[in-house]
């Protein structure tokens, strides 16, 4: 299992360290740092040339051994993984070893430049606003790039139907303060209905630093259900 943190979260924080740690229990687990995050070097696209760490991660994955490989994304890591499956094809990407076999994306957005929550309105002023980038670098250890997207990188949604038929997993909750829920209905409204499955979780806030040890053992079973599935080879 490849971890994908959240904005200004990093592989030395201490939710992601407790998922990895709960995960760790039933499969091996790789964390890393996005550029930009932690001691990574370079600045943080927000998600979108993120997709290139995450395949150098899972091809490491790969190269230790591993033949099965799931992809877990928490926010804006939950927007890179749908990225990054629908952009590397097990059938374009079997020689490489970029391609994910399996993708949770937990707490995901569905669109770009969202500003319907309180929270996401100061988000988009750390990251558009040169006071707001000194804070993210200063206060989150957080380095962000000055520059705008160009292009445009293909939204979460766009990315979702390309996914099938690698197994997809969309969890979020009911009490996110970032992204509501029509962010997720749009996701799995979007994938193929036969590989995609919806989890709505009650009292469920935003991303690793709320996901209980309960809920990170069911998404470990899920995953479990799904490496246990014969690949079709």
């Amino acid at each position: 299992m490849v971890l994908a943190h959240g904005f200004t979260g990093s592989l030395d924080r201490p939710a992601l360290c407790r998922a990895a740690a709960a995960f760790a229990q039933y499969t091996p687990v790789i964390t890393f740092s996005f550029r930009g995050h932690g001691r990574s070097g370079g600045r943080s696209t927000v998600g979108d040339r993120e997709v290139l760490d995450l395949a150098a991660a899972v091809r490491w994955a790969r190269s230790l051994g591993h033949t099965r490989v799931a992809t877990v994304g928490f926010s804006m890591g939950g927007s890179v993984v749908i990225r990054h499956a629908a952009r590397y094809r097990p059938e374009h990407e079997g020689r490489t070893g970029a391609h994910t076999d399996m993708v949770v994306a937990v707490s995901a957005p569905a669109r770009w430049y969202y500003r319907g929550t309180a929270a996401m309105r100061r988000l988009h002023w750390v990251v558009e606003r040169p006071l707001g980038r000194l804070v993210g670098r200063l206060g989150l250890h957080t380095r962000i790039h000055s520059e705008a997207w160009d292009p445009v990188p293909l939204s979460p949604t766009e990315a979702a139907p390309l996914i099938a038929p690698t197994p997809l997993l969309i969890v979020h909750g009911d009490r996110d303060p970032y992204f509501p829920l029509d962010h997720p209905r749009a996701l799995a409204a979007a994938a193929a209905p036969g590989s995609t499955e919806l989890w709505i979780e009650r009292g469920y806030g935003h991303a690793e630093n709320a996901a209980a040890p309960e809920l990170l053992d069911r998404i470990a079973d899920w995953l479990g259900a799904r490496a246990a599935e014969p690949t079709g080879d």
